[in-house]
């Protein structure tokens, strides 16, 4: 294995405050971890600003201040009028990663660090990051997987512990983003299996279309069954009308080649899907055991059990964002936890669902001839703020009749007139 030499810092210091692309070049590689080829290849599309952070395929690294504020500087000089980050002094043209190398080393060479190659500031990075990260998250933003990380560092950082790191609770706002913007790839559903369902890496590899009954919303997997929600539906629907004849059994397949995913390609598919939609700090694993989140969904259902929900409780209650919070309540839905009627969100069975509201209120006003709003609240079982609004709909597609404050079904305005006036 190759010997890695740590750079001097003092020196390191001084050959940053370089002008030119050298400056660039070893900042990027010992300040982020990039690699040659991806410092000759950065555009300025890959560097967030706002989120200050580098948006590198398959992997976001995070910036440091002075990372950020050198970049800065580069790109007012630029005039944003640039595509590639680091380009020749003379020509303004892209960096070939020979260039690269031949850069930093004649930079190196100039402070005196001439046992110091690019890759060590790499190397070095990635050290410094296990100092203050787990081996998990640093696998993350360098692009190493876990094991290889051990080889190569744990002699290194002997203090490092390899045990997993405690959960995070998974911002649903973002995830919600990164389910539409993935819709359709196996990516996709197995975050929605993962998140909505629980089903763990194994299960998701090994499910066949034979364990999946559509007809009774269900996945008959050999330990349990497991009710479909509607959106995981509505995706295996999608991943049905998809397959050849030809297809192996099995839901997950790549795109290209229609073979089985296997574990190691699910969890690098679901990684790069989660980096992409800045959930850096999010696995698969983490979106089925996020015990804080299961806490929290018990105390919303404990209060929509006392009244029912608005975004605005939901907020307060859980501290969310307005956004988070709708996921939320989305999602509860969704699995059917929850129903949703304008602004509000009941238990299931304590309010007649928006699919069964017309009915009821047909079969109603054909026994009673006609109702006031009070009527219809009650007999839907929600608010007569909602009511108002749901009963002006209706009066205006024509599917009810309103005189004054009663309310009929059309051709029964008459008849109630008639016997009124016959009394």
């Amino acid at each position: 294995m190759r010997q890695y030499n740590r750079p001097d810092e003092a020196a390191m210091l001084r050959v940053l405050e370089a002008a030119g692309p050298e400056g660039i070049v070893l900042r990027l590689a010992w300040q982020a971890g990039l690699s040659r080829e991806e410092i000759s290849a950065l555009t300025w599309e890959q560097v967030s600003f706002l989120d200050e952070r580098l948006e590198l395929p398959g992997r976001m690294v995070p910036l440091e201040p002075d990372l950020r504020e050198a970049l800065w500087r580069l790109w007012e000089r630029c005039g944003g009028l640039e595509e590639r980050v680091v380009l020749s002094s003379r020509g303004k043209t892209p960096l070939a990663p020979e260039s690269i190398s031949r850069l930093a080393r004649q930079a190196l060479d100039r402070e005196g660090q001439t046992a110091v190659r690019l890759m060590d500031l790499r190397h070095d990075w990635i050290r410094r990051q296990l100092e203050t990260r787990d081996w998990a998250e640093v696998a993350r933003i360098s692009g190493v997987e876990v094991p290889a990380l051990q080889a190569r560092f744990a002699a290194l950082v002997p203090s490092k512990r390899s045990a997993a790191r405690p959960a995070l609770p998974v911002d649903e706002f973002k995830l919600w983003r990164v389910l539409q913007t993935e819709r359709g790839s196996p990516a996709g559903l197995a975050l929605w299996l993962a998140w909505q369902l629980g089903l763990q890496a194994q299960e998701i590899i090994a499910l066949t279309w034979d364990q999946v009954a559509l007809e009774r919303d269900l996945l008959c997997l050999p330990d349990r069954e497991v009710p479909l929600t509607n959106a995981v539906r509505r995706q295996l629907e999608e991943a049905w009308r998809r397959r050849s004849p030809g297809d192996p059994p099995q839901v997950l397949l790549t795109e290209r080649s229609r073979n089985p995913v296997d574990l190691p390609r699910l969890s690098r598919m679901t990684r790069a899907a989660l980096i992409r939609g800045g959930m850096e700090h999010t696995s698969l694993r983490d979106l089925r055991r996020d015990e804080s989140r299961e806490d929290e969904d018990t105390r919303l259902l404990e209060a929509a059990r006392e009244a029912p929900l608005s975004r605005g409780d939901v907020m307060a209650l859980l501290g969310l964002s307005k956004t988070a919070a709708y996921a939320r309540l989305h999602r509860l839905t969704e699995r059917k936890k929850l129903v949703r009627i304008g602004g509000k969100y009941y238990l299931p069975g304590s309010v007649v669902p928006p699919e069964r509201q017309l009915e009821t209120i047909r079969a109603y006003l054909s026994q009673a001839g006609f109702a006031y709003r009070q009527d219809i609240a009650a007999l839907l079982k929600i608010r007569p703020k909602q009511c108002t609004l749901l009963l002006r709909r209706l009066v205006e597609a024509g599917t009810l009749i309103q005189s004054g404050q009663k309310y009929f079904l059309p051709g029964g305005l008459g008849g109630a007139e008639e016997e009124a006036g016959e009394l």
